[in-house]
Parts: C-alpha cells; structure tokens; sequence
C-alpha cells in the first residue's frame, strides 16, 4: 500500500546502544545464511514466476487462486512444515478479460485507460460523448442533476500536470536515512477520525447518484502523469459492487478530453470492458508455513508479505517482491539445516491492498481483538479507518506467543535499515542484528513509525511488529499500484541483500534468549489537541 512518510517535527530522541543490552550474533549461522542466500539463491526465480507467470493477484480472482496453491507448492517443495490457507471474509472476486477506451470524435485515438477494480463490464461496446463534472461531495450532486443522461461521466477535476522535482530512479542517502530517526509524538484525533468514516460510502453514493442520473459510465483521472494507470477500486463486497461501468484514463489523456470538451463541442468515447465476477469463493486465504521449533512452549517469530496486487502491471514490486524475498527467507533457513528455537511462521497475506485485511484477520483470530461486542461490525475499509478506534484491546491466549513480527513491502530496494516503531528498548539489539551486514549498506535503527502496510496491526494490539527500510528505487515515482510493475524494475543484487538480512533477523529473534521487548498495550489515549476545531473539509 501507499506510504506516506512524514518528517517528525518532534525533538529527535538519543538513544544509546549499550552492549549489555544487545542479544549476541552468532556470527557463524549468519555466514551459512549469506552464504546460501548469495550462491544458491532462488529469489528472483521466484519474483518472476509470479510477475510473468501468474501476474497481477488481485484478491479472489483466479491468478490469486493460482498463487495461492503455487506459493504453497514452494513452502513444501523446501521442506517447511504445517503449509495451509488460512481463511477469512472478503468479498467478490474480479478479473479484466480485456478493455479498450478509445476517443472516436474529433478524432480517432487509442487512449491508455484500466477498469476500475470491480465495476461491471460494458456488455459491449458503449459509446457516448464525455462531460466532466468534478463531483467530490455529496453536495456536487444538486449541481449535476438533469445533466448527466446518455454521457460518460469524468468525475475528476483536471489539473495542468506535473513538473517531478527529483529523479523517477534513487536510493537513500546518509542524509536522508539520518532525517528517519526522529520521534514522532502520536496524534488522537477522534472527531477526524469520524469524519474520515462518514465518506467512505461516498463511492456507493456517487455510483447511485449516476445511475440515476442515466449516465452510461464514469471515468477518473489516473493521479500520475507519464501515462501510468492503476485502477484502484475498493468496493468489493457482496452486495456492495458499483451498478455503473468505471475507468480510469492516463492523466494526458483525460486531460486532452477535458480541454476538447471545454471548447466543445465534446468529444466521444467509446468503452468496451470485459471483466468477470467470481462469487464461487467469497473467503480470501492467507498463506502459512513454518519452520518448527525446537522449544514448544518458547512461542514464534513471524516475517510476512502481501502477496495480493493490483491488476494494472504484473504486481512485480508490489508486492511480488516482497512475498518472493519472503520465501526465499524460508527456503534459506529450511536449506541450511538452522534449527531455531521459538518456530519460524512464514505469511503471504491476502486483501493487503483493500485496507490490509489479511494481516488484520489474523491478529483477530489468532492475537486480539478491540472494542466490545456491542459494536458495530465493520468491514471494508470502514474496517481498516475504524478497528484502531475501538477500545479496549482484548488480548488473546496466543498473544504472547508472537515474539516479533518482521514485514517487506516498499518494494525491491536493498535493505537500509529498520523502523523500530517508538520503541527504544529493541534499538541496540536490532544495532547488533545489523551488524553483520553494515558492508552491504544494512545499517540504520530508525525510531520513527511507518504505516500503511501488514505489521500496523500487530503494532496496533502491542504486538512487536516492525518494517524495514528500503531503498526507494523508483517504486513511489512511477511502479507503484501502476501498469508498470513488472519485472523489469527488480534488481537482484537488492532482493538477495534483503532475503539474507530477513533470514538472519529471524534466526535472531528465535533463538535470543530472550524475546524481544514489547512496547505497553495500547490504552485509548486523550484528545491531543482538545482545543481544535473540526475542519468539515477534511
């Protein structure tokens, strides 16, 4: 998922890197890991069976279902142990068979458009003249009544375009990693939080009001220019997918209609979209696998990726990456003949991409659960805004059994270093883990949060889950959720650096002597600014 990384402006904290409170290295298990993650390594065989095999894993749809069976092939082909699916509620599932968009007046032209994640098919072929008519609230609508019959919708208010201030391709420098490690005071604002509840349905809302409205399809804008789509969509319960066919059109070329329109007279489209609904499995399946214990009662340590993707490229870097480096952590401790203490559960999670829904189903079955039963149930993205502002936290019996949580998702990067979540405590034993591997570019311990990915849950229930940091690359400019994420844009020599320092991050945590500290169980908190006023267009 979309990450967005703001710089603290908090006092940073110092933080000392005691030895006594490091949990040592044993530096000859880390030698056989790198040794195997560096001459035997299968990781981008991996990646590219996913990327160019399977493809684009939507959650539900057929290519996840395919992935899903093949991932555990893998698990069992290395020789992990208690391999299965682990199941819970989605939704619907959905799949482009093809699409074409296409301005047929004033002149014929090809443009680069997606359907949107679930919306239906066209039956055909449709074809009408556009209006845009930027509709952002529910009180657009009484300016659009009457007007909207017979037309292709673009609901997007153009822009003028971009002018990108850095390089599509980078990596951290010293200066920007150092800019990490800042304490960030966390925020409660509950009454934004509401209001961030009250528009989720505003989709529902718009997609009716259209329909109503006679209009014969809606289109968006795509929010990078380059012509990268993605086709984002995120109504996809039972009983919950959009009446109306969507698109989403590259950002030139809906502007291009945009101006045509503006001098009119306006130009038409034709849509031909040809997508399927699969509604014979509405359970969604994270993916589990182990490498046993040699301590029954001492718990687990856990590492995990969100195998499920867009549909616009291949899921490649996103996050195709991430579950291939994962796997290739498994297949590197399974290969070595390492026999861990605490069990090493391996996770591809499902439903990342609509509100981490996977990683967040397990926490519930398996870890805690948060408000009282009296609550409503959410699901969706109400589930994802709304399951951290429930109180209180309701800890499970196998609560304390997960030791540490470790996740990738930020692409195909080398590893930089690792988010340690605002809790000092592990800061000078992930020093010492990172150790080993400071002449690979592994070396940074960031106090800093980050969000938007399958260890904020766990962190959510006081659970130790971290993230580690990547090298950007070129994921945030132009491969992320677009038609671009494919293959082309992994790098080896980063995917290998980062299975071995995963590798070696769990061996770490499962034979310390010790589990990792865990930060306080999280109270609901006051009002951080109880003297704010709402801002309703928040």
């Amino acid at each position: 998922m979309r990450r967005f990384l703001l710089l603290a402006t908090a006092a940073a904290v110092t933080l000392s890197a005691t030895p006594l409170a490091a949990q040592s290295v044993d530096r000859t298990q880390t030698a056989r890991i790198i040794d195997e993650g560096t001459t035997h390594s299968e990781v981008m065989l991996t990646a590219q069976h996913l990327a160019d095999t399977i493809g684009p894993r939507m959650t539900n749809s057929p290519a996840m279902r395919l992935a899903e069976a093949w991932t555990q092939t893998k698990f069992a082909e290395w020789g992990l142990k208690n391999i299965h699916k682990d199941a819970f509620d989605f939704g619907r599932g959905w799949s482009i068979v093809s699409s074409s968009v296409r301005m047929v007046s004033p002149r014929p032209v090809q443009l680069t458009a997606i359907p949107i994640a679930w919306t239906p098919g066209t039956n055909g072929t449709i074809s009408a003249p556009v209006i845009i008519a930027p509709i952002t609230r529910e009180r657009d609508f009484d300016k659009w009544r009457g007007k909207l019959s017979g037309k292709i919708v673009l609901v997007t208010l153009p822009d003028s375009g971009s002018e990108p201030a850095e390089p599509a391709f980078k990596r951290y420098t010293g200066e920007e990693l150092a800019k990490l490690d800042q304490y960030q005071q966390p925020t409660y604002d509950p009454e934004a939080a509401d209001r961030r509840m009250k528009r989720l349905d505003f989709a529902k809302k718009l997609d009716a009001f259209l329909k109503v409205e006679g209009a014969v399809a809606m289109a968006t804008m795509a929010y990078r220019d380059g012509k990268l789509v993605s086709g984002e969509g995120y109504t996809f319960g039972v009983g919950d997918t959009p009446a109306l066919p969507g698109v989403q059109i590259a950002a030139e070329d809906y502007r291009r209609l945009a101006r045509l329109a503006k001098i009119g007279p306006a130009p038409t489209v034709e849509i031909n979209s040809d997508v399927r609904f699969d509604d014979s499995d509405r359970n969604a399946y994270n993916i589990i696998a182990e490498v046993p214990g040699t301590d029954p009662k001492a718990g687990y340590v856990m590492a995990g990726a969100h195998l499920d993707s867009w549909v616009a490229g291949d899921g490649a870097a996103d996050n195709g990456a991430g579950s291939a480096m994962v796997m290739e952590a498994a297949r590197i401790i399974a290969k070595t003949g390492i026999r861990p203490k605490r069990t090493i559960r391996f996770a591809l999670w499902a439903g990342e991409e609509q509100g981490l829904l996977g990683s967040l189903a397990y926490v519930e079955s398996h870890l805690a659960t948060r408000g009282s039963p009296s609550d409503p149930k959410l699901s969706g993205l109400a589930l994802y805004q709304g399951w951290s502002n429930r109180w209180p936290i309701t800890p499970k019996p196998g609560w304390g059994d997960l030791a540490a949580y470790f996740n990738l998702d930020n692409g195909a990067g080398k590893v930089r270093g690792i988010y340690v979540e605002n809790n000092p405590a592990v800061v000078p034993i992930f020093r010492e883990w990172l150790s080993p591997f400071a002449p690979m570019g592994a070396k940074d311990v960031v106090i800093r949060k980050t969000g938007g990915t399958d260890h904020v849950f766990m962190q959510a229930v006081g659970v130790p889950g971290f993230q580690f940091i990547q090298d950007p690359l070129d994921y945030d400019s132009r491969v992320h959720h677009s038609g671009i994420d494919t293959f082309d844009h992994l790098r080896g020599n980063d995917m290998r650096q980062a299975s071995i320092i995963l590798a070696s991050f769990l061996v770490n945590a499962a034979n310390a002597d010790k589990a990792l500290p865990r930060p306080p169980l999280p109270t609901k908190p006051v009002t951080t600014d109880p003297f704010a006023y709402s801002d309703e267009e928040e």
